[in-house]
Protein backbone atom coordinates (compact mmCIF):
# COMPACT_ATOMS: atom_id res chain seq x y z
CA UNK A 1 0.00 0.00 0.00
CA UNK A 2 0.97 3.34 -0.78
CA UNK A 3 -0.57 6.55 0.86
CA UNK A 4 -0.43 9.87 -1.14
CA UNK A 5 0.24 12.36 1.67
CA UNK A 6 -1.28 15.70 1.10
CA UNK A 7 -3.55 15.03 -1.73
CA UNK A 8 -0.15 15.81 -3.33
CA UNK A 9 -0.02 19.18 -3.22
CA UNK A 10 -1.80 21.06 -5.88
CA UNK A 11 -1.42 24.28 -7.05
CA UNK A 12 -4.79 25.65 -4.81
CA UNK A 13 -3.69 29.19 -4.11
CA UNK A 14 -3.29 29.45 -7.98
CA UNK A 15 -6.37 27.63 -8.71
CA UNK A 16 -4.75 24.84 -11.29
CA UNK A 17 -6.40 22.05 -11.67
CA UNK A 18 -4.13 20.61 -14.36
CA UNK A 19 -2.16 19.01 -14.67
CA UNK A 20 -2.99 17.49 -11.11
CA UNK A 21 -6.22 16.33 -11.73
CA UNK A 22 -5.17 13.77 -14.51
CA UNK A 23 -1.87 12.68 -12.23
CA UNK A 24 -4.69 12.07 -9.40
CA UNK A 25 -6.79 9.81 -11.63
CA UNK A 26 -3.89 7.96 -12.87
CA UNK A 27 -2.79 7.40 -9.56
CA UNK A 28 -6.16 6.46 -8.33
CA UNK A 29 -6.06 3.72 -10.97
CA UNK A 30 -3.69 2.07 -9.16
CA UNK A 31 -5.39 0.02 -6.18
CA UNK A 32 -2.85 -0.10 -3.65
CA UNK A 33 -2.41 3.73 -3.83
CA UNK A 34 -4.36 5.38 -1.42
CA UNK A 35 -4.93 9.41 -0.99
CA UNK A 36 -4.86 11.28 2.58
CA UNK A 37 -6.47 14.71 2.43
CA UNK A 38 -4.42 17.00 4.18
CA UNK A 39 -2.40 19.56 3.46
CA UNK A 40 -4.62 21.28 1.86
CA UNK A 41 -5.02 24.66 3.47
CA UNK A 42 -0.98 25.25 3.07
CA UNK A 43 -1.50 25.64 0.02
CA UNK A 44 -4.08 27.82 -0.57
CA UNK A 45 -3.72 31.75 0.56
CA UNK A 46 -3.00 31.38 3.89
CA UNK A 47 -4.66 34.33 5.08
CA UNK A 48 -8.01 34.42 2.54
CA UNK A 49 -9.15 30.44 1.89
CA UNK A 50 -12.67 29.63 1.80
CA UNK A 51 -13.98 26.05 1.73
CA UNK A 52 -14.65 26.82 -1.72
CA UNK A 53 -11.62 27.22 -2.90
CA UNK A 54 -10.66 23.77 -1.64
CA UNK A 55 -13.96 22.05 -2.75
CA UNK A 56 -12.93 20.93 -6.47
CA UNK A 57 -9.84 19.77 -4.75
CA UNK A 58 -11.10 17.38 -2.74
CA UNK A 59 -14.41 16.44 -4.84
CA UNK A 60 -11.53 15.36 -7.96
CA UNK A 61 -10.03 13.42 -5.24
CA UNK A 62 -12.87 11.71 -3.96
CA UNK A 63 -13.85 10.69 -7.62
CA UNK A 64 -11.20 9.32 -8.04
CA UNK A 65 -10.08 7.35 -4.73
CA UNK A 66 -13.49 6.69 -3.99
CA UNK A 67 -14.43 7.14 0.24
CA UNK A 68 -13.01 3.80 0.63
CA UNK A 69 -9.47 5.19 -0.29
CA UNK A 70 -9.17 8.43 1.43
CA UNK A 71 -7.96 9.26 5.05
CA UNK A 72 -8.49 12.37 6.85
CA UNK A 73 -5.20 13.96 7.90
CA UNK A 74 -5.08 17.05 9.72
CA UNK A 75 -1.56 18.65 8.94
CA UNK A 76 -1.12 19.69 12.24
CA UNK A 77 1.24 21.67 13.24
CA UNK A 78 1.68 23.04 9.88
CA UNK A 79 -1.82 23.87 9.10
CA UNK A 80 -1.90 26.10 11.86
CA UNK A 81 -0.04 28.83 9.43
CA UNK A 82 -3.70 28.92 7.46
CA UNK A 83 -6.18 27.60 9.53
CA UNK A 84 -7.19 26.35 13.46
CA UNK A 85 -7.29 22.36 13.37
CA UNK A 86 -10.65 23.11 14.30
CA UNK A 87 -11.36 25.15 11.16
CA UNK A 88 -9.97 22.27 9.21
CA UNK A 89 -12.25 19.45 10.61
CA UNK A 90 -15.13 21.54 10.37
CA UNK A 91 -14.25 22.08 6.17
CA UNK A 92 -13.53 18.40 5.79
CA UNK A 93 -16.70 17.43 7.60
CA UNK A 94 -18.50 19.41 5.76
CA UNK A 95 -17.10 18.05 2.21
CA UNK A 96 -18.35 14.68 3.35
CA UNK A 97 -21.22 15.60 4.56
CA UNK A 98 -23.67 14.07 2.19
CA UNK A 99 -21.61 10.59 2.16
CA UNK A 100 -22.98 8.12 4.08
CA UNK A 101 -22.39 7.53 7.68
CA UNK A 102 -20.32 4.73 6.78
CA UNK A 103 -18.22 6.26 4.42
CA UNK A 104 -17.88 9.48 6.81
CA UNK A 105 -16.27 7.44 9.39
CA UNK A 106 -14.38 5.42 6.95
CA UNK A 107 -12.62 9.07 5.93
CA UNK A 108 -12.65 10.22 9.40
CA UNK A 109 -10.75 7.07 10.92
CA UNK A 110 -11.53 4.16 9.96
CA UNK A 111 -9.41 3.83 6.89
CA UNK A 112 -6.40 4.96 8.52
CA UNK A 113 -7.17 1.97 10.86
CA UNK A 114 -7.07 -0.15 8.09
CA UNK A 115 -4.35 1.07 6.42
CA UNK A 116 -2.17 1.30 9.24
CA UNK A 117 -2.91 -1.48 11.19
CA UNK A 118 -4.30 -0.01 13.75
CA UNK A 119 -5.93 -1.36 17.06
CA UNK A 120 -9.55 -0.46 16.87
CA UNK A 121 -10.52 -0.76 20.56
CA UNK A 122 -12.37 2.45 21.41
CA UNK A 123 -12.84 3.86 17.53
CA UNK A 124 -15.77 5.21 17.34
CA UNK A 125 -16.11 7.35 13.87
Amino acid sequence: MFILDHIAKPRIGKAALEPWRTHMRMLAARPHVWCKISGMVTEADHRSWTASDLRPYFEIALEAFGAQRLLFGSDWPVCLLASSYGRWVETVRDFIASLSAVEQAAIMGGNAIAAYGLPVDGFEG
